[in-house]
């Protein structure tokens, strides 16, 4: 414990052991951890970070074994401790396939470990039908760069969520939740919740949460674990769990900077976070005290996040170390591109809007689409061709047309046949199903709880499950 908090009067510890489900804690900085008495733990299994594919074909990013090496690390410290454990966007995405997911690994480690745990299923998940009254009523505006919602985009999507605040969290845990598994939630409002519904004020717990949604990453060596936060009335202090990690004023108000548009302002579900005035000060050389953040509340809103399907890809991978081709790569890479959509329309007979063919050049400005600066050329590029289409045979089709092109074009028509190298046989890689995002819209509500359905678990127990 840091001496300072002695005279605080109630202090909040949140155990956050790394920034997402499935990364890892070492187990000397969680045993450390356990030491310091959290009053819970808490952790982000998930988030959009990795694109729109997640949420659309409900899967989770993170492998099972690595996801169920952690909550078995967690389930065990929670019980040893007798404190609430708050998972939130479970299986990555947070539909309601990955909070069943998730519950069924519990289940799994319960069992395995001769546990018993009262489980709380928070589900976030909602329906195009469900959506249509808010939509006719205008209660569901859009977030830039969205523009405005119609039922047709709404029924587009595969599956929608919303992101949960804090209080189904609360009420799941008033309810005597000794494990929370929910669904979509806001980065923060689970590291929030139990602080929150303790009475502690707005600003510090939301400013606290918001620091350490990624574990480590507001530490100086981000691979060594999470952080402790210790939420009071005028504050928070923050200290890694293990020994051998920092948290300095540089590293902590940083944090803010992350995802953010406002380095100072966050917007959560009912409330704005104002750090406008928050200060960074060193207790030591491993913790940090902040103090004078400030919560505003607004109207009460749910971020919707929905994806659907957009087509199936295949890609065709080649690599050039030409210098005369790479020399003059800008021009090459347009001519390739003429040819093959002039060769697709014309010998395979598809319409220019029937595809979507992509040319990203590895190594010369595949990340950066702005015009490569003038010579030296690259050594060498890496270029991924890919191609999009409404079914997976139509996108191979046209790769394996691009596959002869893309091995011998030359720079000049009256130049010899030049060979690049294909690191794959055969060349094309079917990525399967695209998915893209089709909603980044709020609903307005009422009340919080309006959207999340609740679900009860007992695992290791003879008592029957119970839904509400």
């Amino acid at each position: 414990m840091v001496a300072s908090q002695v005279s605080r009067g109630r202090v909040c510890r949140v155990l956050v052991p790394s920034g997402v489900l499935g990364s890892g804690c070492p187990e000397e900085a969680m045993a450390r951890g356990e030491r310091l008495s959290p009053d819970c733990i808490a952790v982000d299994g998930g988030s959009t970070d990795s694109g729109p594919y997640y949420l659309g074909a409900g899967r989770s990013k993170m492998t099972r074994p690595a996801t169920k090496r952690d909550l078995r690390q967690l389930m065990l410290a929670r019980d040893r401790l007798g404190v609430p454990l708050l998972v939130g966007s479970c299986g990555t995405s947070g539909t309601d396939a990955g909070v069943d997911w998730m519950a069924e690994i519990a289940a799994e480690i319960a069992a395995e470990e001769g546990l018993t745990a009262r489980v709380a299923l928070v589900y976030s998940e909602l329906s195009a039908e469900a959506l249509r009254a808010p939509l006719a009523a205008g209660t569901i505006t859009p977030l830039a760069p969205a523009g405005p919602l119609d039922a047709a985009t709404l029924g587009s999507c595969d599956h929608i969520v919303g992101l949960l605040g804090y209080e189904p969290l609360a009420k799941a845990i008033g309810e005597g939740a000794d494990i929370v598994l929910s669904g979509r939630t806001t980065d923060t409002a689970v590291l929030a919740a139990v602080p929150l519904m303790r009475g502690l004020p707005a600003g510090p717990s939301w400013h606290a949460a918001k620091t350490a949604e990624c574990g480590g990453l507001c530490t100086t060596h981000s691979r060594r674990g999470g952080v402790m936060l210790s939420i009071d009335d005028h504050g928070f202090d923050i200290e890694p769990l293990h020994i051998d990690n920092q948290c300095t004023p540089f590293s902590v108000s940083a944090h803010l900077l992350y995802e953010n548009a406002d380095p100072f302002r966050l917007k959560e579900p009912g409330v704005t976070l104002d750090a406008t005035s928050a200060t960074y000060r060193a207790l030591d050389e491993r913790c940090v005290r902040v103090e004078g953040s400030v919560a505003e509340p607004n109207g009460y809103t749910m971020k919707l996040e929905g994806a659907g399907p957009a087509g199936f890809r295949t890609m065709v991978f080649s690599a050039i170390a030409d210098p005369r081709v790479l020399a003059r790569i800008g021009i090459w890479l347009a001519n390739v591109e003429l040819h093959l959509r002039g060769g697709i329309r014309e010998v395979l007979g598809v319409a220019d809007d029937a595809y979507r063919l992509e040319l990203r050049p590895y190594g010369w400005n595949a990340l950066d689409p702005r015009p490569a600066p003038a010579p030296p050329p690259p050594l060498e590029v890496g270029l991924m061709t890919l191609v999009t289409a409404d079914t997976q045979e139509l996108a191979t089709e046209i790769a394996k047309y691009c596959n002869p092109v893309l091995l011998h074009f030359p720079l000049d028509p009256n130049d010899p046949l030049p060979s690049f190298a294909f690191p794959f046989s055969p060349a094309e890689v079917e990525l399967g199903a695209q998915y893209e995002f089709r909603l980044n819209h709020v609903i307005a509500l009422d009340d919080p709880l309006t959207l999340a359905r609740f679900r009860w678990l007992n695992l290791g127990a003879e008592a029957p499950d119970a839904a509400a």
